[in-house]
């Protein structure tokens, strides 16, 4: 009987030590764990105060421009101009520009040696009018392997007002251009446009084309 007893007595001793083994491994185990997790989960990182940059837009433009300017039958000078435009989106524009010319004598006035058609004060053209641009085919130009410049081509059309030999005349005009962003607030312009009126200087109603050329510097702000 005594035997018995103790047989039980030691085999509870032991089961009780197992399971107190057993608790203490898990309790280990699962702080060993939750340190982990919280390791990767929760890193002990320094936040930064980051300030963000504000969106410059840049919707308006004023440029000055010059080239040559051919007035058919008053021969190929030189033009100057300014522009002011406002750029509604990304793609589409509105320009408003003036220009002017001194245009030369006609080749009848040349072989006649007769009476100019016009003084000198009435050869000055001058001309202004109002236009949309549609920008096209955006891009970038490379230069070396540092540099790049973003550019654009575009076309544009509208209508306006020539002064010619005492007289204004309803003027249409289109043409193109490129356009290379030298920052995104400085552009040269290359255009070429062609300005359409009808004048009657020689005697009758004649419908001409006037092609234009110039080579502009562009402030966006």
């Amino acid at each position: 009987m005594e035997n018995r007893l103790q047989y039980l007595f030691l085999t509870l001793l032991l089961t009780l030590g197992t399971n107190s083994a057993l608790a203490q491994s898990d309790d280990e185990s699962g702080t060993n764990s939750e340190s982990v997790l919280e390791a990767v989960i929760n890193p002990d990182l320094e936040r930064r105060d980051i300030i963000e940059a504000k969106v410059d837009s840049e919707n308006f433009e004023f440029g000055l421009f010059t080239g040559v300017m051919s007035v058919e039958d008053f021969g190929t000078n030189d033009v100057y101009g300014v522009r002011a435009a406002f750029h509604i989106t990304e793609d589409l524009f509105m320009e408003a520009a003036y220009g002017t010319t001194t245009t030369t004598e006609t080749s009848y006035e040349l072989l006649s040696g007769g009476t100019p058609l016009l003084t000198e004060d009435q050869r000055t053209l001058n001309y202004y009018n109002l236009s949309v641009g549609i920008n096209l085919l955006p891009g970038e130009v490379f230069v070396g392997r540092k540099y790049a410049f973003n550019t654009a081509y575009y076309v544009i059309g509208g209508a306006g007002n020539t002064q010619f030999g005492d007289n204004e005349y309803f003027t249409y005009n289109f043409g193109g251009g490129f356009r290379l962003f030298f920052t995104d607030w400085v552009a040269l312009r290359l255009d070429v446009r062609n300005h359409l009126f009808t004048h009657n200087l020689l005697g009758e109603d004649k419908s001409i084309q006037n092609l234009e050329t110039h080579l502009g510097l562009s402030l966006y702000f």
